[in-house]
């Protein structure tokens, strides 16, 4: 992943009981305690510490992921895909008021997972490219599929999908939003700037 910056800068208890053991059917089959979120929740990208708005929509199998200028290419005979992620599509980065959002934008670089055909009414069928990446939500770390397409017209720039739900036991309040108890860490936008820049600079020297 590479960094541009366009304007300013490039459980005790049940050790000690056994009821308490064998009353969690959970435990023993490592499947996640069922866990409460609402329609709309904070989610922080594991690896930028990039903090994006997310819809939790059951009416979507695949969580889909805002991104723009993406473009297929091979990398040791495989396909992968590069994107770019503009911060002032959706200004959801906490700010310290020396940088805008408009002037920060994150490029990634991944394999692709699958490609999927999005039928559109009235337009053509859209072809889009699934990744895989990691994220962060009510202080858990998850992984799963996203797809890439331009939401920059929509409220959110994330939307987690049913897949995301069943493999992590996820339920949805679709009354209330904002429901998770824990955080995830995230930086502002001038930490995540600075440190993108960084990264930028150790990958040109690493060459």
């Amino acid at each position: 992943m590479r960094f541009i910056k366009t304007a300013a800068m490039v459980a005790a208890l049940s050790a000690l009981s056994p009821l308490a053991h064998a009353a969690d059917p959970d435990a023993e089959s490592g499947q996640r305690v069922p866990e409460t979120l609402g329609y709309v929740e904070w989610m922080v990208m594991q690896d930028t510490s990039l903090r994006l708005k997310a819809r939790l929509d059951t009416g979507a199998k695949t969580s889909s992921l805002h991104a723009v200028n993406i473009e297929a290419f091979e990398k040791d005979g495989e396909e992968w895909v590069n994107f770019q992620i503009p911060l002032g599509d959706h200004e959801d980065q906490p700010t310290e008021g020396e940088l805008d959002h408009e002037d920060v934008i994150l490029e990634f670089e991944r394999p692709v997972e699958r490609t999927v055909l999005i039928k559109r009414k009235g337009a053509p069928s859209q072809k889009r490219y699934v990744v895989v990446m990691d994220f962060c939500i009510a202080g858990t770390t998850h992984s799963t599929q996203f797809s890439l397409t331009d939401r920059s017209k929509f409220s959110y720039p994330a939307l987690l999908g049913r897949r995301f739900m069943s493999d992590d036991n996820i339920l949805i309040d679709s009354a209330d939003a904002f429901l998770a108890e824990r955080e995830c860490e995230y930086m502002t936008l001038e930490e995540l700037a600075k440190r993108h820049a960084d990264n930028l600079v150790e990958a040109v020297d690493a060459k």
